[in-house]
């Protein structure tokens, strides 16, 4: 059994990646601004993570952080970008593994292709979102070999709108985008949240990216 600490336990992939712990018998620590409503047996904290020291405190003991928040700016102007330095010393001062919910804006449509960002049919309305993800990769591709941690880009179409089924059956990729034989590009949270915790209780992606889809 891991002790899980999950920034952004209260929303859609945090929630699904805390409930799937759960379910595989893992300590969870559940973090948000108003860590309320959480499942039981979940230590809910409030508090952020742009506060070094409640981040600190709160992944004392930790195995894994999983970082499970909006990449666009909080109320204050802050980007998850900005609390990566934080996330990282609390890493290390607690020989946890880092991870991060990423999104699937980096990810290149086919391979040496462009990313589906800077494609002409991304939207317009989500490309700061999508960037903050995609300068969080960067700046974890940046950081010391001694650092271990993993990033998952879901599927383009993912989130609560299309929350889809738990089936157990999906497919792993690198950086580029995976898609079904419709053309669509897929993958609900629960299942998302099973690749999640299977590369923590088995990992095989250090220093990595991978996406999950069907």
């Amino acid at each position: 059994m891991s002790k899980l600490v999950v920034f952004g336990a209260t929303g859609y992939a945090g929630g699904r990646i805390t409930e799937e712990a759960l379910r595989r018998g893992h300590s969870v620590v559940g973090v948000a601004r108003k860590a309320e409503g959480l499942p039981e047996g979940v230590e809910e904290r409030a508090g952020s993570m742009h506060d070094a020291g409640f981040v600190a405190d709160v992944t004392r003991g930790a195995d894994v952080i999983v970082v499970a928040t909006p990449g666009r700016a909080d109320d204050e102007g802050r980007r998850l970008l900005d609390a990566v330095p934080t996330l990282v010393d609390a890493a290390r001062a607690a020989g946890a593994r880092l991870s991060f919910v990423g999104g699937a804006g980096s990810l290149h449509v086919a391979e040496g292709g462009p990313r589906l960002i800077d494609t002409p049919e991304f939207p317009e309305e989500y490309k700061a979102e999508a960037g903050s993800h995609a300068d969080v990769l960067a700046a974890l591709h940046a950081l010391p070999e001694t650092d271990d941690w993993f990033y998952v880009s879901p599927a383009a179409e993912f989130g609560a709108w299309n929350a889809g089924e738990r089936t157990g059956e999906f497919r792993l990729g690198g950086d580029v985008l995976l898609s079904a034989e419709d053309g669509h590009s897929r993958i609900s949270g629960a299942d998302y949240a099973i690749a999640f915790v299977d590369e923590i209780d088995e990992p095989k992606h250090s220093r990595a990216r991978f996406t999950v889809a069907y």
